[in-house]
């Protein structure tokens, strides 16, 4: 009853607060306030420096920006050149993922360390799956993880101490464990509220990341070399982009403001569950899946472009005009990480047997980039972006949609830990941008 008098009571004051706290956008222009902390043609406001990864897409000819294929950097490495520097049964998410928290490739010795390390790391306290996990199963593994997260600051005797020996090792532990609080997370709501049969595979300290996913995800525990394989590169592909993508640049106010790992970590998973961010291969799914309702022959390009303009003209799908997967707020030629996982995307789907699916997957990347310039003012170039076909992987590796924005998570609690560490490095200040007030005084009629 409470809960029906509540929603009735909140019903009335929603028309309130979209009156008083609505802002003119004209007056986002008349003081140079770029939305989004980008302005109209992409370009980001500088808010900070990092050394960890970087990202290009224009270049300069000419004296002229011009834009180019995407390219993104690990560390002095372009992203493709390190998946393609791995031997073909190589997984390689342990070894960049030390590249990216130390700065430097390790080599054969630190690698192994490294790799044994997380292995060893890769468990969590007793009972802790029964006792936290298994207590409240939920279909929002985001939010299972998160509360996972928070929870497991009370098992850590140093939680709070300062220093970035400390920092470093939470991330570690948490790096490996991310894993295992996800899977276990989806069993929990798999069975409790789905009713399916309920199964816990321990890890095995010898597999990689992909591997153990793979085998605790699945009841026969069993894979192909070619799953792991490519779920090792969605991994690596996924575990860092930049210090402006808005979970990292959580992750580095977090940070900033003094605070401990695991609030920092569990901000930051706040962020990336949105469907604006993390969230975003979901959409993708939806929208395939509708798709796949209207359009009956996948190879006839004329039919696929007819309802791509029903979708960006609202009048078909979600009615919001966006055609998701396609389009980034700093790539407009290419991806690189779209780039690199379509062989991969492409190998899968000839070992799932799922040629015709990949055919409409190719044929939307096609057309939607031409019906998007066609139908809307834009300012720059628009292509696919990683999660164009990121959702339609997991599809194949047979991980529950649940699953899909957790996944991206394992990848980057990566990047999450490295700007983590380079902010408690390089900065002393807490971030604090500005906002401007355009409240109108009402002193005077207070009364």
């Amino acid at each position: 009853m409470m809960t029906e008098q509540l929603n009735s009571y909140v019903s009335k004051l929603e028309n309130i607060c979209v009156e008083n706290d609505n802002i003119s956008p004209r007056l986002f222009e008349e003081y140079g306030v770029n939305q989004g902390l980008r302005d109209e043609n992409g370009k980001g406001v500088l808010t900070g420096l990092t050394n960890i990864s970087k990202i290009v897409s224009s270049k300069i000819v000419n004296n002229k920006k011009v834009s180019c294929d995407g390219e993104l950097w690990y560390r002095g490495y372009r992203v493709e050149d390190l998946i393609q520097s791995l031997g073909e049964n190589e997984f390689g998410f342990e070894k960049i993922a030390y590249l990216l928290l130390m700065g430097n490739m390790p080599d054969e010795t630190e690698e192994t360390d490294f790799k044994k390390i997380i292995g060893e790391c890769r468990s969590l306290p007793t009972n802790f799956t029964r006792d936290v996990i298994m207590k409240a199963p939920s279909e929002d593994v985001m939010n299972s993880m998160t509360r996972s997260i928070l929870t497991l600051a009370s098992y850590d005797k140093q939680a709070k101490a300062p220093g970035v020996s400390n920092s470093l090792r939470q991330c570690i532990q948490l790096i490996s464990e991310f894993p295992l609080l996800a899977v276990y997370g989806y069993n929990a709501y798999n069975h409790y509220e789905k009713n399916d049969s309920m199964f816990i595979h321990h890890p095995d300290k010898q597999l990689s990341t992909a591997e153990n996913i793979l085998m605790m995800m699945r009841p026969d525990r069993k894979y192909t070399a070619t799953e792991a394989k490519v779920l090792d590169t969605a991994l690596i592909l996924h575990m860092e982009h930049g210090g402006g993508n808005n979970s990292t640049f959580t992750t580095r106010v977090v940070t900033s403001s003094g605070s401990d790992t695991y609030s920092t970590v569990a901000a930051a998973m706040c962020s990336l569950k949105g469907p604006k961010h993390g969230g975003a291969n979901i959409k993708v799914m939806e929208m395939m899946d509708d798709i796949r309702e209207h359009v009956k022959d996948y190879s006839d390009k004329d039919e696929i472009e007819a309802y791509l303009t029903k979708i960006v003209d609202k009048e078909a799908f979600d009615r919001k005009g966006l055609i998701y997967g396609m389009g980034h707020a700093v790539y407009s030629i290419s991806d690189p990480r779209e780039r690199v996982f379509k062989g991969y995307v492409k190998q899968l789907a000839e070992e799932k047997q799922r040629q015709k699916d990949l055919l409409l997957y190719e044929n939307i990347e096609m057309i939607a980039p031409k019906v998007i310039a066609e139908k809307k003012h834009i300012f720059k170039g628009v292509s696919p972006n990683v999660d164009f076909y990121s959702g339609f992987v997991y599809d194949m590796l047979g991980i529950p949609v649940e699953l899909y924005t957790a996944m991206f998570a394992i990848a980057r609690i990566v990047g999450w830990s490295a700007h983590r560490i380079e902010e408690m490095i390089c900065a002393d200040k807490i971030i604090r941008p500005a906002y401007m007030s355009v409240m109108e005084e009402k002193a005077d009629n207070i009364l």
